[in-house]
């Protein structure tokens, strides 16, 4: 058990930093988390969880949360964009249990969020720290400073960078970098499951491929809500964020000539809840951490969302993160010996999830079921052989 710290600041409240919060937490270590925005909160997106993922929720005290909140898919189609037939047929439910002890599970982004943020306040209070936006940060012999835009610093004993793939802690340590514009556009919606005829949800959780397109969809808020995204291809994109307001049109425009139950859905969406991004891409960092500081989630390996292993990848790194805290007595050894357990597995999702996308978008959809193997492409890479609860360190 790690011994002498006081205190570890985690830079940004999201998913993978409250993962992170909550398992030192758990490992009997003090946190705090800054957070630069007023409020806590997440977007109005839904999030896919791989059993590996679900290991470490299990871990954190949080499968009650999955059993109520989440939506457990038992079978997902891939389906043809033009006349909605079966190109591949996905279990996510026995098949997986029988072979990683865990499913697979589909939740709205803020429902977990607002459920990692209750479980560190329950555990501590004061462990949250809102409208703190970090300015700078130095590396001291006996830990680390960190300043803020509103005035404030604070002294820790080691600092996680979980903010982002546009991550000011990642600068701090290792110069800046832009990402760059990949070429995909994603609108995501989310529509009253009211307003969706239950005919076209054959299963509920399915996916449409066409040329240089594809459209995920699936249940989420306890099957209040179908949550949507669609992915099309641009050749430049400007606008910053990814919460950027579409009109149902634009989205309609994108998308003639596909089949009316992706139509029909996409014509029901309100159109405040529809928003679109440009996805932008990082080539993997060859080291994430720097004596007393290192990064997580989107910070150290910006991940695109073909496989759906964004936050997945974050709750994994967190739990391990403070395995590793909790088992290694000197704080820098601890945090290098976290980034040699994660990085390999961390690149190779990367460079994977960005040839997941290709093989989705690829111009000849009818190829998909020969090009996939027979296979889901998560399955075929071996990315659910791992739990990192019992992974090596």
């Amino acid at each position: 058990m790690t011994t002498n710290k006081q205190e570890l600041a985690i830079v940004g409240g999201g998913i993978g930093g409250l993962t992170a919060a909550l398992a030192l937490q758990r490992a009997g270590m003090r946190v705090r988390v800054f957070e630069q925005a007023p409020a806590l909160g997440e977007v109005g997106a839904g999030i896919s969880l791989s059993p590996t993922a679900v290991h470490g929720l299990n871990y954190l005290g949080l499968r009650d949360v999955l059993l109520r909140e989440a939506y457990a898919p038992e079978d997902q189609v891939v389906r043809h964009f033009r006349d909605a037939r079966p190109l591949s047929e996905i279990n996510r439910g026995r098949s997986l249990m029988e072979r990683y002890g865990e499913r697979y599970y589909l939740i709205h982004r803020a429902d977990l969020h607002d459920a990692l943020a209750a479980a560190v306040r329950a555990n501590d209070s004061a462990a949250i720290l809102l409208d703190h936006r970090l300015v700078s940060l130095e590396q001291r012999r006996d830990g680390v400073q960190i300043t803020f835009a509103n005035g404030k610093r604070y002294a820790a004993d080691a600092l996680v960078g979980a903010d982002g793939s546009r991550s000011v802690v990642r600068e701090q340590l290792f110069g800046p970098g832009d990402p760059q514009f990949t070429g995909y556009i994603a609108w995501r919606g989310l529509v009253p499951m009211e307003k969706v005829p239950a005919g076209i949800l054959n299963p509920p959780s399915g996916i449409f491929v066409g040329p240089r397109h594809l459209v995920n969809r699936y249940p989420v808020q306890r099957g209040k809500s179908l949550n949507f995204v669609a992915f099309a291809e641009r050749t430049t994109w400007t606008a910053e964020g990814w919460s950027i307001r579409s009109t149902v049109q634009e989205l309609l425009d994108e998308f003639v000539g596909w089949h009316e139950d992706v139509l029909t859905f996409m014509r029901a969406t309100p159109p405040d809840l529809l928003f679109k991004w440009g996805l932008f891409d990082r080539e993997p960092l060859e080291r994430w951490t720097s004596g007393r500081v290192t990064l997580l989630g989107d910070a150290a390996h910006p991940v695109l969302p073909f496989l759906g292993h964004g936050a997945v990848m974050a709750i994994e790194d967190g739990v391990v993160l403070a395995r590793a805290l909790s088992e290694t007595p000197i704080i820098e050894d601890c945090l290098q010996r976290y980034e040699t357990a994660r990085r390999e597995r961390a690149t190779f999702i990367v460079l994977q999830s960005r040839e997941a996308g290709k093989h989705f978008h690829h111009a000849d959809p009818d190829s998909y079921r020969v090009r996939s193997q027979g296979q889901p492409a998560d399955e075929r890479l071996g990315l659910f052989n791992y739990n990192p609860v019992t992974a090596a360190l």
